[in-house]
């Protein structure tokens, strides 16, 4: 995988990624940018979520089960010393609709420890709580 970013200017950067959509990363204002666009880190915590989500969502299709709304809250915790990085990431998978709760643990392990090729490209402790119909899931992943 291939792509190309390039600076616009001040603390701005877009890029084409190698699918054909645009992506523009900019600072905040006290760091010398436009806060035009989302931080990488924010990118970051949205990526871990779209792969982790398409991972799940696929592997519940696959059990010919089909969440009637499905969304993620994540947390990310950062180092205070640079480079600032990912020293831990929640994410609270929350599910409606009929769906048994081990397949939907057996669908966030899977992601977790085998799909998510963005999260085992991090090296942040990565913790995954869920909630099925607004009731929280009791199994630790």
């Amino acid at each position: 995988m291939n792509t190309t970013i390039k600076w616009t200017g001040n603390m701005s950067f877009s890029g084409t990624s190698p699918s054909g959509h645009e992506v523009k990363m900019d600072g905040p204002k006290e760091a010398g940018g436009e806060n035009s666009a989302p931080r990488p880190t924010e990118l970051l915590l949205h990526a871990v979520a779209g792969c982790t989500g398409i991972d799940i969502i696929s592997i519940l299709q696959k059990m010919r089960l089909n969440p009637s709304s499905f969304e993620m809250d994540l947390t990310g915790t950062r180092a205070e010393d640079h480079p600032k990085r990912f020293t831990a990431i929640t994410i609270h998978y929350k599910l409606e609709g009929d769906l048994p709760e081990e397949k939907v643990i057996r669908a966030i392990q899977l992601s977790k420890d085998k799909y998510c090729s963005v999260s085992q490209s991090l090296n942040a402790e990565i913790t995954a709580e869920y909630s099925i119909n607004g009731i929280k899931g009791s199994k630790t992943m």
